[in-house]
Protein backbone atom coordinates (compact mmCIF):
# COMPACT_ATOMS: atom_id res chain seq x y z
CA UNK A 1 0.00 0.00 0.00
CA UNK A 2 1.22 3.47 -0.81
CA UNK A 3 1.07 6.07 1.95
CA UNK A 4 -2.28 7.81 1.52
CA UNK A 5 -2.57 11.57 1.55
CA UNK A 6 -4.67 12.68 4.50
CA UNK A 7 -6.97 15.21 2.91
CA UNK A 8 -9.92 16.90 4.54
CA UNK A 9 -12.41 18.79 2.40
CA UNK A 10 -13.93 20.51 5.41
CA UNK A 11 -13.84 19.87 9.14
CA UNK A 12 -16.84 21.28 10.93
CA UNK A 13 -16.87 20.12 14.53
CA UNK A 14 -20.37 19.66 15.88
CA UNK A 15 -21.08 19.87 19.60
CA UNK A 16 -23.67 18.01 21.62
CA UNK A 17 -25.80 14.98 21.06
CA UNK A 18 -27.22 13.88 17.74
CA UNK A 19 -30.49 15.73 17.30
CA UNK A 20 -33.44 14.37 15.37
CA UNK A 21 -32.99 14.97 11.67
CA UNK A 22 -34.85 13.73 8.62
CA UNK A 23 -32.84 10.89 7.14
CA UNK A 24 -32.82 10.47 3.38
CA UNK A 25 -35.23 7.66 2.55
CA UNK A 26 -33.96 4.34 1.26
CA UNK A 27 -35.12 5.00 -2.27
CA UNK A 28 -32.77 2.83 -4.29
CA UNK A 29 -31.16 4.09 -7.49
CA UNK A 30 -32.12 2.39 -10.72
CA UNK A 31 -28.90 0.37 -10.71
CA UNK A 32 -30.01 -2.14 -8.07
CA UNK A 33 -30.64 -5.10 -10.36
CA UNK A 34 -29.70 -8.48 -8.92
CA UNK A 35 -29.24 -11.12 -11.66
CA UNK A 36 -31.56 -14.11 -11.38
CA UNK A 37 -28.56 -16.42 -11.32
CA UNK A 38 -26.63 -14.42 -8.73
CA UNK A 39 -24.66 -16.65 -6.41
CA UNK A 40 -25.83 -16.41 -2.80
CA UNK A 41 -23.54 -17.95 -0.20
CA UNK A 42 -24.81 -18.71 3.31
CA UNK A 43 -22.37 -17.53 5.95
CA UNK A 44 -23.21 -20.46 8.19
CA UNK A 45 -24.40 -23.46 6.11
CA UNK A 46 -25.01 -25.55 9.22
CA UNK A 47 -26.77 -22.73 11.04
CA UNK A 48 -25.47 -19.52 12.58
CA UNK A 49 -24.04 -19.71 16.10
CA UNK A 50 -26.66 -18.59 18.58
CA UNK A 51 -29.45 -18.66 15.97
CA UNK A 52 -32.89 -18.26 17.51
CA UNK A 53 -34.80 -19.54 14.49
CA UNK A 54 -34.50 -20.69 10.89
CA UNK A 55 -36.17 -17.90 8.92
CA UNK A 56 -34.39 -15.65 6.43
CA UNK A 57 -33.40 -13.19 9.19
CA UNK A 58 -31.54 -16.01 10.94
CA UNK A 59 -29.55 -16.97 7.83
CA UNK A 60 -27.03 -14.26 6.91
CA UNK A 61 -25.26 -14.52 3.58
CA UNK A 62 -23.27 -12.99 0.75
CA UNK A 63 -24.55 -12.18 -2.74
CA UNK A 64 -21.70 -12.25 -5.25
CA UNK A 65 -21.24 -9.61 -7.96
CA UNK A 66 -18.15 -10.65 -9.96
CA UNK A 67 -16.21 -7.93 -11.72
CA UNK A 68 -16.41 -8.06 -15.53
CA UNK A 69 -13.63 -10.29 -16.82
CA UNK A 70 -12.25 -7.56 -19.08
CA UNK A 71 -11.94 -5.10 -16.19
CA UNK A 72 -11.25 -7.29 -13.16
CA UNK A 73 -8.29 -6.18 -11.06
CA UNK A 74 -8.33 -9.15 -8.71
CA UNK A 75 -9.49 -7.00 -5.80
CA UNK A 76 -12.76 -7.52 -3.93
CA UNK A 77 -14.85 -5.90 -1.22
CA UNK A 78 -17.46 -7.12 1.24
CA UNK A 79 -20.23 -4.51 1.48
CA UNK A 80 -22.12 -3.97 4.73
CA UNK A 81 -25.29 -1.88 4.17
CA UNK A 82 -26.45 0.36 6.99
CA UNK A 83 -29.71 0.50 8.89
CA UNK A 84 -28.95 1.07 12.56
CA UNK A 85 -28.30 -2.64 13.17
CA UNK A 86 -32.09 -3.03 12.97
CA UNK A 87 -32.73 -3.17 9.20
CA UNK A 88 -30.64 -3.15 6.02
CA UNK A 89 -30.62 -0.51 3.27
CA UNK A 90 -29.60 -3.21 0.82
CA UNK A 91 -30.65 -1.32 -2.31
CA UNK A 92 -28.80 1.97 -2.23
CA UNK A 93 -26.08 0.89 0.24
CA UNK A 94 -25.56 -2.63 -1.07
CA UNK A 95 -26.52 -3.64 -4.58
CA UNK A 96 -25.98 -0.19 -6.11
CA UNK A 97 -22.56 -0.07 -4.47
CA UNK A 98 -21.69 -3.49 -5.87
CA UNK A 99 -22.49 -2.32 -9.40
CA UNK A 100 -20.32 0.78 -8.87
CA UNK A 101 -17.40 -1.33 -7.63
CA UNK A 102 -17.78 -3.61 -10.65
CA UNK A 103 -17.19 -0.60 -12.94
CA UNK A 104 -13.84 -0.19 -11.16
CA UNK A 105 -12.96 -3.84 -11.74
CA UNK A 106 -13.62 -4.84 -8.13
CA UNK A 107 -15.61 -7.97 -7.31
CA UNK A 108 -18.27 -7.25 -4.68
CA UNK A 109 -20.03 -9.30 -2.03
CA UNK A 110 -23.18 -7.75 -0.55
CA UNK A 111 -23.58 -9.03 2.99
CA UNK A 112 -26.71 -9.60 4.99
CA UNK A 113 -26.10 -9.90 8.71
CA UNK A 114 -28.20 -10.56 11.78
CA UNK A 115 -30.00 -7.61 13.35
CA UNK A 116 -31.53 -6.34 16.57
CA UNK A 117 -33.72 -6.57 18.47
CA UNK A 118 -33.79 -10.27 17.54
CA UNK A 119 -30.01 -10.44 17.91
CA UNK A 120 -27.34 -8.52 19.78
CA UNK A 121 -23.57 -8.85 20.10
CA UNK A 122 -21.79 -11.08 19.18
CA UNK A 123 -24.08 -12.09 16.29
CA UNK A 124 -23.40 -9.09 14.03
CA UNK A 125 -19.66 -9.13 14.66
CA UNK A 126 -19.48 -12.90 14.09
CA UNK A 127 -21.28 -12.43 10.77
CA UNK A 128 -18.95 -9.63 9.67
CA UNK A 129 -15.80 -11.58 10.47
CA UNK A 130 -17.19 -14.69 8.83
CA UNK A 131 -18.08 -12.78 5.65
CA UNK A 132 -14.49 -11.66 5.12
CA UNK A 133 -13.11 -15.10 5.95
CA UNK A 134 -15.40 -16.77 3.41
CA UNK A 135 -14.49 -14.27 0.70
CA UNK A 136 -10.81 -14.90 1.40
CA UNK A 137 -11.00 -18.68 1.82
CA UNK A 138 -12.86 -19.07 -1.47
CA UNK A 139 -11.16 -16.24 -3.38
CA UNK A 140 -9.91 -18.50 -6.16
CA UNK A 141 -13.51 -19.27 -7.18
CA UNK A 142 -13.94 -15.64 -8.28
CA UNK A 143 -10.34 -15.07 -9.46
CA UNK A 144 -9.78 -12.74 -6.51
CA UNK A 145 -6.43 -12.09 -4.83
CA UNK A 146 -6.90 -13.12 -1.17
CA UNK A 147 -4.52 -10.34 -0.15
CA UNK A 148 -6.66 -7.61 -1.77
CA UNK A 149 -10.02 -8.05 -0.06
CA UNK A 150 -11.50 -5.09 1.80
CA UNK A 151 -14.71 -3.90 3.40
CA UNK A 152 -17.15 -1.12 2.50
CA UNK A 153 -19.69 0.03 5.06
CA UNK A 154 -22.40 2.66 5.41
CA UNK A 155 -23.68 4.08 8.72
CA UNK A 156 -24.11 1.12 11.12
CA UNK A 157 -22.64 -1.01 8.34
CA UNK A 158 -19.64 1.29 8.62
CA UNK A 159 -19.43 0.38 12.29
CA UNK A 160 -19.51 -3.30 11.37
CA UNK A 161 -16.84 -2.73 8.70
CA UNK A 162 -14.58 -0.84 11.11
CA UNK A 163 -15.25 -3.50 13.77
CA UNK A 164 -13.98 -6.14 11.36
CA UNK A 165 -10.99 -3.87 10.69
CA UNK A 166 -10.16 -3.52 14.39
CA UNK A 167 -11.39 -6.83 15.87
CA UNK A 168 -10.26 -9.21 13.12
CA UNK A 169 -8.11 -11.24 15.51
CA UNK A 170 -11.16 -12.26 17.55
CA UNK A 171 -11.72 -15.93 18.12
CA UNK A 172 -15.51 -15.82 17.96
CA UNK A 173 -17.39 -18.53 16.11
CA UNK A 174 -14.57 -20.34 14.32
CA UNK A 175 -16.47 -23.40 13.16
CA UNK A 176 -14.91 -24.63 9.93
CA UNK A 177 -12.15 -24.51 7.35
CA UNK A 178 -13.09 -21.00 6.21
CA UNK A 179 -12.30 -19.74 9.70
CA UNK A 180 -8.65 -20.77 9.50
CA UNK A 181 -7.88 -17.76 7.30
CA UNK A 182 -7.50 -14.18 8.50
CA UNK A 183 -10.52 -11.91 8.81
CA UNK A 184 -8.35 -8.78 8.49
CA UNK A 185 -9.57 -6.67 5.57
CA UNK A 186 -6.89 -5.17 3.36
CA UNK A 187 -8.68 -1.81 3.14
CA UNK A 188 -11.78 -0.03 4.44
CA UNK A 189 -14.17 2.39 2.75
CA UNK A 190 -16.42 3.93 5.41
CA UNK A 191 -19.34 6.17 4.49
CA UNK A 192 -20.97 8.31 7.21
CA UNK A 193 -19.97 5.53 9.63
CA UNK A 194 -21.12 4.96 13.17
CA UNK A 195 -17.83 4.65 15.07
CA UNK A 196 -18.21 5.45 18.76
CA UNK A 197 -20.51 3.88 21.35
CA UNK A 198 -20.03 6.73 23.83
CA UNK A 199 -22.43 9.58 24.49
CA UNK A 200 -22.95 12.24 23.28
CA UNK A 201 -21.79 11.26 19.77
CA UNK A 202 -23.19 7.74 19.57
CA UNK A 203 -26.07 6.80 17.32
CA UNK A 204 -28.16 5.40 20.14
CA UNK A 205 -30.33 3.15 18.00
CA UNK A 206 -27.25 1.37 16.65
CA UNK A 207 -25.83 0.99 20.15
CA UNK A 208 -29.04 -0.47 21.54
CA UNK A 209 -29.41 -2.91 18.64
CA UNK A 210 -25.79 -4.04 18.95
CA UNK A 211 -25.17 -4.01 22.71
CA UNK A 212 -28.61 -3.92 24.30
CA UNK A 213 -30.13 -1.31 26.59
CA UNK A 214 -27.58 -1.37 29.42
CA UNK A 215 -24.09 -2.14 28.11
CA UNK A 216 -21.27 -1.81 30.62
CA UNK A 217 -18.38 0.60 30.13
CA UNK A 218 -15.99 -2.11 28.96
CA UNK A 219 -18.29 -3.03 26.07
CA UNK A 220 -18.80 0.61 25.17
CA UNK A 221 -15.06 1.06 24.90
CA UNK A 222 -14.48 -2.23 23.10
CA UNK A 223 -16.84 -1.23 20.29
CA UNK A 224 -15.91 2.43 20.17
CA UNK A 225 -13.64 1.63 17.29
CA UNK A 226 -11.68 4.87 17.47
CA UNK A 227 -10.19 3.40 20.69
CA UNK A 228 -9.25 0.10 19.04
CA UNK A 229 -6.97 1.33 16.25
CA UNK A 230 -3.42 -0.07 16.04
CA UNK A 231 -0.62 0.16 13.51
CA UNK A 232 -2.05 -3.00 11.93
CA UNK A 233 -5.50 -1.52 11.27
CA UNK A 234 -6.16 -1.48 7.50
CA UNK A 235 -5.86 1.71 5.42
CA UNK A 236 -9.10 3.65 5.21
CA UNK A 237 -11.05 6.05 3.02
CA UNK A 238 -13.74 7.89 5.02
CA UNK A 239 -16.50 10.21 3.81
CA UNK A 240 -19.12 12.10 5.81
CA UNK A 241 -21.03 15.39 5.87
CA UNK A 242 -20.78 18.24 8.35
CA UNK A 243 -24.54 18.60 8.70
CA UNK A 244 -25.19 14.96 9.64
CA UNK A 245 -27.26 15.16 12.81
CA UNK A 246 -28.02 11.44 12.83
CA UNK A 247 -24.43 10.22 13.08
CA UNK A 248 -22.34 13.28 14.00
CA UNK A 249 -19.32 13.90 11.83
CA UNK A 250 -17.05 13.56 14.88
CA UNK A 251 -17.48 9.80 14.50
CA UNK A 252 -15.50 10.03 11.26
CA UNK A 253 -13.12 12.71 12.50
CA UNK A 254 -12.13 10.84 15.65
CA UNK A 255 -11.51 7.66 13.69
CA UNK A 256 -9.41 9.62 11.20
CA UNK A 257 -7.38 11.11 14.05
CA UNK A 258 -6.83 7.69 15.63
CA UNK A 259 -5.69 6.19 12.32
CA UNK A 260 -3.39 9.10 11.63
CA UNK A 261 -1.88 8.88 15.13
CA UNK A 262 -1.24 5.17 14.55
CA UNK A 263 0.39 6.00 11.19
CA UNK A 264 -2.22 4.06 9.25
CA UNK A 265 -2.79 5.42 5.73
CA UNK A 266 -6.10 7.31 5.80
CA UNK A 267 -8.00 9.80 3.68
CA UNK A 268 -10.99 11.76 4.98
CA UNK A 269 -13.48 13.86 3.01
CA UNK A 270 -16.11 15.86 4.86
CA UNK A 271 -18.78 17.57 2.77
CA UNK A 272 -20.35 20.81 3.89
CA UNK A 273 -23.84 19.45 3.25
CA UNK A 274 -25.33 16.03 2.66
CA UNK A 275 -27.01 15.00 5.91
CA UNK A 276 -27.24 11.26 6.52
CA UNK A 277 -27.95 8.35 4.22
CA UNK A 278 -26.98 9.74 0.82
CA UNK A 279 -25.55 6.47 -0.48
CA UNK A 280 -23.90 6.99 -3.85
CA UNK A 281 -25.82 10.29 -4.13
CA UNK A 282 -27.00 9.67 -7.70
CA UNK A 283 -28.06 12.83 -9.50
CA UNK A 284 -26.13 15.11 -7.14
CA UNK A 285 -22.94 16.20 -8.93
CA UNK A 286 -21.59 17.78 -5.72
CA UNK A 287 -22.16 15.05 -3.18
CA UNK A 288 -21.93 12.24 -5.70
CA UNK A 289 -18.34 13.23 -6.36
CA UNK A 290 -17.28 11.13 -3.40
CA UNK A 291 -17.36 7.96 -5.49
CA UNK A 292 -14.84 9.49 -7.91
CA UNK A 293 -12.57 10.34 -4.98
CA UNK A 294 -12.97 6.84 -3.57
CA UNK A 295 -12.30 5.30 -6.98
CA UNK A 296 -9.07 7.27 -7.31
CA UNK A 297 -8.04 6.24 -3.79
CA UNK A 298 -8.66 2.59 -4.61
CA UNK A 299 -6.73 2.98 -7.87
CA UNK A 300 -3.87 4.67 -6.01
CA UNK A 301 -3.61 1.58 -3.84
CA UNK A 302 -3.62 -0.72 -6.86
CA UNK A 303 -7.11 -2.05 -6.19
CA UNK A 304 -9.27 -0.49 -8.91
CA UNK A 305 -9.30 0.88 -12.42
CA UNK A 306 -10.05 4.58 -12.72
CA UNK A 307 -13.14 5.23 -14.81
CA UNK A 308 -12.27 8.77 -15.81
Amino acid sequence: MHRALASVAALALLAGAAAAQPVQKDVAPADTFVPRDAQVIPLWPAGAPGAVGDSSVDRPGLTVFPAPADRATGAAAVIFPGGGYSHLATGKEGVAVAHWLNTLGVTAFVATYRLGPRYHYPAMIDDGLRAVRIARARAAEWKVDPHRIGVVGFSAGGHLASSVGTHYAGTQARVGASDTVSARPDFMVLVYPVVTMFDPLVHRGSRTSLLGTSPDSSMLRLFSNETQVTRETPPAFIVASSDDATVPVENSIHLYEALRTARVPVELHVYEAGRHGFGLAPGDPYLGGWIDLAGRWLARHGLARETR
